[in-house]
C-alpha cells in the first residue's frame, strides 16, 4: 500500500490552505441552496467531520502531532457546525 507524501517543508500551512479551501467551497455551496445558509452548512460541515476522521484514520496521523492534521481540521469544523446550527436555531 502506498503512503501518502510527508510535506515537512510546507508543515502546517498544507493543513490550513486545505481548510480555508474547504470551508470557502462549503459557503459557495451553502449559499447556493434552497434551505437557510447556516443550516446548510452545518450538516457540510458534518460530513467534513466525518471525512476528515476517516482520512486521518487511513492515514495513521497523531491526533496531538507537532503539525495540524485532519484530527485538527475536524475539530474545527465540528465547533464551526455546532455555531452555525446553534445560530439557524436561534434565528439569528
Amino acid at each position: 500500500m502506498r503512503k501518502s507524501p510527508d510535506i515537512p517543508a510546507f508543515g502546517s500551512a498544507y493543513a490550513l490552505t486545505r481548510f480555508f479551501m474547504r470551508l470557502a467551497i462549503f459557503g459557495v455551496f451553502a449559499a447556493l441552496g434552497q434551505q437557510e445558509f447556516a443550516k446548510t452548512l452545518a450538516n457540510m460541515l458534518i460530513l467534513a467531520v466525518a471525512y476528515c476522521v476517516v482520512a486521518a484514520a487511513i492515514r495513521r496521523e497523531q491526533p496531538f502531532g507537532p503539525i495540524l492534521t485532519h484530527f485538527d481540521e475536524a475539530a474545527a469544523y465540528a465547533f464551526i457546525a455546532v455555531v452555525a446550527a446553534w445560530t439557524a436555531r436561534s434565528g439569528i
